[in-house]
């Protein structure tokens, strides 16, 4: 067995598009009624869709998990969210770790929560 994909909702695929796209270099694989398969596996759906199979609302800001990334210029990476995303909410700014790693800890458009760190 072979875990193919993550799913994250999202109230608007256009904007989460355009955020994964602008932050992370993430690139549109399938478009196809309310669900966008971006590279690196991310599967974004419209929250319509989710409610429709599902049955049940979503949570924003669940922290019951996370997408996780790393980048070897963390700094730079801030000042692009900042730029591009300036009303960001962080969960944890720019944290420096006794063994030398950053991280950086924020939401999503939509609530999702994301972590990028340096490689170790």
């Amino acid at each position: 067995m072979k875990l193919k994909n993550i799913l994250i909702v999202v109230q608007d695929i256009e904007k989460a598009k355009a955020f994964y796209h602008d932050l992370f270099g993430l690139d549109v694989i399938l478009n196809a009624e309310g669900n966008v398969i971006l590279t690196e596996g991310l599967v974004l759906q419209d929250e319509r869709v989710w409610k429709e199979v599902l049955g049940r609302d979503t949570i924003s800001r669940s922290n019951s998990c996370e997408l996780y990334f790393e980048e070897k210029e963390l700094e730079k990476f801030i000042e692009k969210l900042e730029s591009l995303y300036p009303s960001v909410e962080y969960v944890s700014k720019l944290t420096t770790y006794s063994w030398g790693q950053k991280l950086v800890r924020f939401y999503d458009l939509d609530g999702n929560l994301i972590e990028v760190r340096t490689p170790m």
